[in-house]
């Protein structure tokens, strides 16, 4: 997946947004909660973090091209070089990222959302 496939697939989630962070991070939101980003520099365009259970965290960084996420691994972020991972794979995972973050919210911003 390129920048613009990860784009317009986050984006297609029910109340996704997005937005730019900290100079040059997209970051793709539900509720104000971050589920993934990216960087849209040259060095950091090639990965994607998201968030991930501790079992998937512990599976994950164990595969080559991903790697604990600088700031957030304590939560169980990865970060995955694109190509590390098939389209669907890497589509199942920042799937399961939005609705991880989703379920977290609290019961009123659910019921805000629909």
């Amino acid at each position: 997946m390129d920048i613009d496939s990860i784009r317009t697939y986050c984006l297609s989630f029910p109340h996704a947004t997005e937005d730019i962070q900290w100079g040059d991070d997209l970051l793709f939101r539900i509720a104000g909660k971050i589920f993934a980003g990216t960087g849209l520099n040259p060095t950091s365009a090639r990965r994607l973090s998201l968030k991930s259970t501790p079992e998937q965290f512990a599976e994950l960084i164990e595969r080559e091209g991903i790697i604990p996420a600088p700031y957030t691994a304590r939560y169980h972020w990865v970060s995955v070089q694109l190509d590390a991972l098939e389209d669907p794979e890497l589509k199942e995972l920042i799937k399961h990222s939005y609705e991880m973050v989703l379920s977290k919210l609290p019961k009123k911003a659910r019921l805000q959302l629909g």
